[in-house]
């Protein structure tokens, strides 16, 4: 399998009246391709997984990995509340072509750490290529600590890397200080990428490359050089877009700048809304900046 590090990119998922955009799909994957991302991450909050039906994200799967061609490492996210469909989604993704899947446990339930282990047990006997442990208690109601996520990677053959959204810097420390090292880290706090990358994650898993790629690239690249007054500076700058897009909701921020960037991609799906005006014209003045 290809090495997963640096700007892991998740583009948004482009809807037309009669369902998905794939050639505005395409387009966007093409684009985020060519523009130097180290990984393609369809599927994930950012694609509103959530809201499609699962023609729709067989759409999304074979669009995606057929523009990246091998070009770099596809990240399918696969979640969903039962485990039946996860694994229907992770295999899709597997014979499609995906080089990982990503799963988030999201239950309407408080689940157990019993049920979150058999959850990931599941879905890896069902598949032969690695699992990305999605931590996003904001999202999805549950909560994985490090000491499970560690325990997990030890115990179920298939779950090799960890992307962390808490926000929480002394998670990912505690990962890497449980697993000796072992385990890979990912950051998907926007607003804490550089702590993040100073610390060791491997990568960064975000929407801020659908409306500026190269101050991400150019980022994890400084950090990798051990520039840290440039890292700095390129953080400061993207700070306040960070912010905003986290804020107001991923689709619908990075939607209405594709918009603003003269690439439309459609609307949110209810019952997420467009931006309204006033973000709109905060946005604006953010992505002119």
């Amino acid at each position: 399998m290809p090495e997963i590090h640096g700007i892991i990119a998740y583009p948004v998922t482009p809807f037309a009246d009669e369902g998905i955009d794939t050639e505005r799909l395409a387009a966007l994957v093409d684009r985020l391709v060519s523009a130097g991302v180290h990984a393609i991450a369809p599927l994930g909050s950012t694609g509103e997984l959530a809201y499609l039906d699962e023609p729709e994200f067989d759409a999304v799967v074979d669009t995606t990995i057929a523009t990246v061609a091998g070009r770099v490492p596809v990240i399918v996210g696969v979640s969903d509340v039962t485990t039946a469909k996860t694994i229907r989604r992770a295999q899709y993704g597997q014979r499609a072509g995906a080089d990982a899947v990503m799963i988030l446990p999201v239950s309407y339930w408080k689940l157990s750490e019993r049920e979150i282990v058999q959850h990931y047990r599941s879905v890896s006997d069902a598949i032969s290529i690695p699992i990305m442990a999605y931590n996003n208690p904001a999202t999805s109601g549950v909560d994985m600590p490090p000491e499970l996520l560690v325990r997990m990677f030890e115990t179920i053959a298939n779950v090799t890397m960890i992307k962390e959204s808490t926000g929480d810097l002394t998670r990912m420390q505690r990962i890497d200080e449980l697993s000796g090292g072992r385990l890979p880290f990912y950051n998907g706090s926007n607003p804490l990428v550089l702590d993040a990358l100073r610390a060791g994650a491997s990568g960064w898993c975000t929407a801020a490359p659908n409306l500026r790629p190269q101050p991400c690239i150019d980022l994890y690249e400084a950090v990798r050089a051990g520039d840290l007054d440039k890292a700095q500076a390129l953080y400061d700058d993207l700070k306040p877009l960070l912010q905003f897009i986290v804020a107001g909701g991923l689709a619908t921020t990075v939607k209405a700048g594709l918009e603003l960037l003269g690439f439309p991609v459609g609307n949110p799906r209810a019952p997420l809304l467009p931006l309204d005006a006033q973000g709109r014209a905060e946005l604006k003045e953010l992505l002119a900046g």
